[in-house]
């Protein structure tokens, strides 16, 4: 690319950088940038055990009532909810580490905290805890979401020295 293209680039770059933060989006990074993450996979299998076991209770429920039949209400009830347990199956949860900044998938979806606005991150067994400025804590567990946390704590203890973050173990 010419030097002139690059400076338009990132000059684009900037401006819609600037317009995605008030909206409380994202950056758009080059993929130079993108090589400093690091990105850890869970799966999330709690929720699907508990959405199928919910399934097993209603039918159970609706087959004691003797004067029920099986219409297309209950088949669409009990088809929604195995969809409903397969997304949050196949949906991994997962946290990234950037340059300055920890991105993870929330039930609302992707959230970015930047450095200057997390207060502490606390390593307990089987547990890391993101705490920011405002707002509830990030959780992540070894038992809930199969995160690797040894792997995870040595990269935020890293995060957390090079941004002065309270690290707490």
């Amino acid at each position: 690319m010419s030097r002139s293209w690059e400076r338009k680039v990132r000059k684009n770059t900037a401006i819609v950088n600037k317009a995605r933060k008030k909206a409380g989006t994202g950056k758009l990074v080059m993929n130079v940038e993108k090589k400093n993450e690091i990105r850890f996979t869970g799966r999330n299998y709690i929720l699907p055990v508990v959405l199928v076991l919910f399934i097993g209770m209603y039918n159970f429920l609706m087959l004691m009532d003797p004067n029920f039949k099986f219409d297309t209400m209950y088949w669409l009830t009990i088809v929604s909810y195995f969809l409903l347990a397969s997304l949050f199956y196949f949906r991994k949860p997962y946290l990234t580490i950037g340059k300055d900044y920890v991105q993870s998938r929330r039930m609302m979806g992707d959230k970015q905290l930047f450095a200057a606005a997390i207060k502490e991150i606390k390593i307990q067994s089987g547990y890391v805890i993101i705490v920011p400025n405002h707002g509830s804590s990030w959780t992540y567990s070894r038992l809930f979401n199969r995160f690797p946390l040894q792997d995870i704590s040595v990269e935020l203890k890293k995060f957390a020295e090079k941004h002065n973050i309270t690290f707490t173990e």
